[in-house]
């Protein structure tokens, strides 16, 4: 079998596919998105479906995340975490990254450790530092980012904010993202600029542009290399889960780390 392929229980399929960021990543970092495209799952989680928590069959995740292991050829298993929607980071470096716990976002400065979040609409932000010293991920849904998930990753980075790259990955794009109020005004309590990422819509309801709120808290912060942000996962039911479509589906990933 060659490698980057995967044996279902059917048959032999081609896969993952993959979306490679367009950023100016340094040398020695890598970083790949995963789609929903060659993989062991069955419907409704077919067929590259990564997550353990969503009903699966724990046979198919399995193949799934061994084929990705070695289309990337990983040295390690990627710090799959427990999203919560919320802010905290864990540092894979530290004392307690073999513990992870509930978190939504990873940091590493050690070659080989893999920053990992798992997607499914969500907004997925990749970091690096412009010397290829540090790398992150953050998993930013509305409540991420409203409550802080990209600052603390940035942060703990521990790298100047103007020193570093962001890729905005695949998430639901502002056309199908239907939020109310509480939604909106979770933005603009502290920004009223926040606004403008929001349209109202025929049904006294918001629609919600996430890669906008991600670029005002980023350019707050000083990250101002800010790149990708143009697909929308409910749109594209050939490339990508959507949870907001389907409910009940599989998860991609979005991936970094020092090579």
């Amino acid at each position: 079998m060659s490698r980057g392929q995967v044996v279902s229980r059917e048959q032999v399929v081609s896969g993952p596919e993959l979306i490679l960021p367009d950023w100016p990543a340094p040398p020695g970092v890598r970083a790949a998105f995963t789609l929903r495209i060659g993989g062991a799952s069955q419907p409704p989680f077919d067929s590259f479906n990564v997550a353990t928590h969503v009903g699966d069959d724990p046979r198919a995740v399995a193949e799934n995340r061994a084929a990705l292991r070695a289309r990337l050829g990983l040295r390690a298993e990627p710090a799959w975490l427990e999203q919560v929607h919320g802010k905290r980071v864990v540092d894979l470096d530290g004392p307690t990254a073999g513990t992870l716990g509930p978190a939504d976002g990873a940091v590493t400065r050690t070659p080989g450790r893999v920053c990992v979040v798992q997607i499914a609409d969500c907004m997925p932000v990749l970091f690096v530092a412009a010397d290829g010293s540090a790398v992150g991920a953050a998993h930013a849904g509305w409540r991420g980012l409203a409550g802080g998930v990209l600052q603390a990753t940035v942060r703990a980075m521990n790298t100047p904010s103007r020193e570093l790259h962001a890729w905005l990955g695949p998430a639901i794009g502002q056309g199908h993202f239907e939020v109310g109020e509480d939604v909106r005004a979770a933005f603009l309590t502290d920004d009223v600029g926040a606004a403008g990422a929001f349209t109202a819509n025929h049904r006294k309801r918001w629609q919600c542009d996430l890669y906008a709120l991600a670029r005002r808290k980023l350019a707050a912060i000083g990250v101002a290399s800010v790149h990708g942000g143009s697909w929308c996962t409910y749109a594209d039911t050939g490339r990508f889960f959507s949870y907001r479509r389907d409910g009940c589906c599989g998860r991609m990933a979005a991936l970094i780390w020092i090579g």
